[in-house]
Order: C-alpha cells, then sequence, then structure tokens
C-alpha cells in the first residue's frame, strides 16, 4: 500500500506513525503528519540519492525484496498534540532503561479501537467500509458481534474462527438453515464463515466450519459495514435473510 484514499486523508486529521522494519519488527522510525506523510519516507529514500541512517535501513529493506511496515499509533490530533505525542514515543524508545521491556500494559487508553495503534490496511478498512443494508443480503446469515471475544492472545479465543464459533445463545431452528456466519467487529464484517456442523454448548451453541474465500462472496459482504443496530440493543448475534 502506497497511499490512503481521499476519504480516510480527510479522516485521520494530524496523526503520529511508526516505520517497522519487518526483517526483525523494530521501529526505527516515529514521526508526525498528515494525508500521505506516513508513505512520504519509502519515495524518498527511491528518489533520492542522500544518505541517512532512516534511508539506508529503507534501502536495505528493498533491496531483500521486503516492505516497510507502516502503522498509524494515533490519529484525529491536532498538530500541537501530534508533536506531543510524537515526543512522547521518541522519549519512550530512546530511554535506556526502557530497552528491554517486552510486555505492554493491558489498560485500554480512551478510543483503543477507532483511534489506537492500527495497520495502514486496518485504517483503509475503517475509514472507507461499504456500508451494508438489508436489502444487500442475498444469503441466509448469522451476524455474530466478536467485540468481547476477539482477542487473539488469549487462550480460548487464538483467532478469529474461535472468536467467532462458541458459545453463543442462538435459535436452534434458525441456525439450521445459515448459509454463513459473520465476524462482525466494531460493526465491520472480518471474516466469514460456511458453517458445517452446529453442537451444543451446556445452553449455547457452538459451529465447526471453514473460512470462506469464494471471491463472489468475499466481494459482496467482507470488510463492510454492518446495518446499524436497534437503538440500545446488547444481543451480540443478529439474522439477516435475502429480501423478497
Amino acid at each position: 500500500m502506497e497511499n490512503f484514499s481521499q476519504k480516510t486523508v480527510e479522516s485521520l486529521g494530524y496523526y503520529v506513525y511508526a516505520l517497522i522494519d519487518p526483517r526483525d519488527n523494530k521501529i526505527f522510525y516515529v514521526g508526525k503528519g498528515k494525508g500521505n506523510r506516513v508513505f512520504a519516507h519509502v519515495k524518498c529514500a527511491v528518489e533520492n540519492e542522500q544518505e541517512t541512517a532512516k534511508f539506508d535501513i529503507i534501502r536495505a529493506i528493498l533491496k531483500e525484496n521486503k516492505t516497510v511496515k507502516h502503522y498509524i499509533l494515533r490519529h484525529k490530533l491536532t498538530e500541537r498534540e501530534a508533536y506531543l505525542v510524537e515526543s512522547v514515543f521518541i522519549d519512550f524508545l530512546k530511554y535506556s532503561d526502557f530497552e528491554f521491556v517486552a510486555k505492554v500494559s493491558t489498560i485500554a487508553g480512551h478510543h483503543q479501537w477507532d483511534e489506537g495503534i492500527k495497520t495502514v490496511e486496518e485504517l483503509e478498512i475503517l475509514y472507507d467500509c461499504q456500508p451494508l443494508t438489508d436489502e444487500d443480503f442475498h444469503h441466509k446469515v448469522l451476524s455474530i458481534n466478536i467485540n468481547k471475544t476477539y482477542d487473539l492472545k488469549s487462550e480460548d479465543h487464538p483467532n478469529i474462527y474461535e472468536a467467532t464459533r462458541k458459545s453463543w445463545k442462538l435459535n436452534a431452528r434458525k441456525i439450521q438453515e445459515m448459509d454463513f456466519v459473520f465476524s462482525e467487529y466494531r460493526g465491520i464484517v472480518r471474516a466469514i464463515f460456511k458453517p458445517e456442523k452446529w453442537l451444543r454448548d451446556g445452553a449455547r451453541w457452538m459451529f465447526e466450519g471453514v473460512e470462506v474465500t469464494d471471491k463472489e462472496i468475499v466481494n459482496q459482504y467482507l470488510h463492510k459495514s454492518m446495518p446499524p443496530r436497534p437503538k440500545g440493543s446488547i444481543i451480540p448475534t443478529r439474522y439477516f435473510y435475502p429480501q423478497k
């Protein structure tokens, strides 16, 4: 990925970003900017013969046919706030006493999902995804909100499949006729599964299935935003049917 869409650019405001060396997954540069600033360093390293530590690293990465990883650390900032956040990250990364820190606090910050650390691809999905309406469903779909189970570092939910497939209070008759199960995270379809078997898990249900990779289905639903939930609804599951 070499640039954001215009819609994403307009949504980001000022942001703070990090460049990662894919060979060791270490940060080698932190900066602030807006628009497509995060991508400018790679372009400059290619087009400019100037020798700097930053450009030397980028050129070495490209020489090995690898790609610099771009992460947005915080966005929707004013320029003043961006300077502050940038300085905090730089101070932290350069402070000698923190060289061997290997674990980050699990305490969640404000707006951790919508404004916290993301890859540039995740930001594009967040801001440029197309909305689904009830009329867009041409299959019988069970959508499961996994906001509370999508913790890929947990033993219970080591991947999005495990975070989606168990265990839910469901209608025993309805689930048998579902074509697909959607993994809905923060209102966006993150994965699509084809249930092959439904199993009881106490008073709840779980499924065994496979991830859908069929291009037609993926293009129709994946990375699109789900219809809004009814106001006040806390039920994580919803059923969608083709419109007659």
